[in-house]
């Protein structure tokens, strides 16, 4: 990042790729040590930065490359498998499902429906076997 020609605008909020992971770390430290739950939003506010940003870090925008990419998606996929444990361990895993969501899982059922001669045939959540 540092060879880069600056095109104006305002620097990128992360110059140092230690700088950032060390902050990142301290994050995932301290919530565990208080037995907080991690949480992007979080893990933005703990980085005085938005989500937004992340995103763009992780897109590798404004400047940012693969490894300030690669710290915010490991830092992401950390919140998200703490998401995915409540899931299992909560009496009611409503919230760690939605949260889920925000991460690109769906619950959804797939159908296959066929017409035929031989009447309707709906097969849920598989493909149907293939005929001879």
């Amino acid at each position: 990042m540092a060879d880069e020609v600056n095109l104006g605008g305002r620097p990128c909020k992360f110059q140092d790729i230690d700088e950032l992971q060390e902050l990142i770390d301290r994050y995932f430290m301290t919530r565990l040590e208080a037995g907080l739950p991690f949480t992007i939003t979080g893990l933005a506010i703990a980085l005085d930065t938005t989500r937004e940003t992340l995103m763009d870090i992780e897109n590798e925008n404004w400047g940012y490359d693969k490894r300030f990419s690669d710290a915010v998606k490991k830092a992401k996929l950390r919140c998200q498998a703490y998401a995915e444990d409540q899931m299992y361990l909560s009496k009611n895993p409503a919230g760690p499902i939605f949260g889920l969501k925000n991460f690109g899982w769906r619950d959804k059922v797939e159908a296959d429906i066929n017409l035929s001669g031989d009447g309707l045939q709906i097969i849920l959540g598989a493909k149907p076997p293939e005929s001879d």
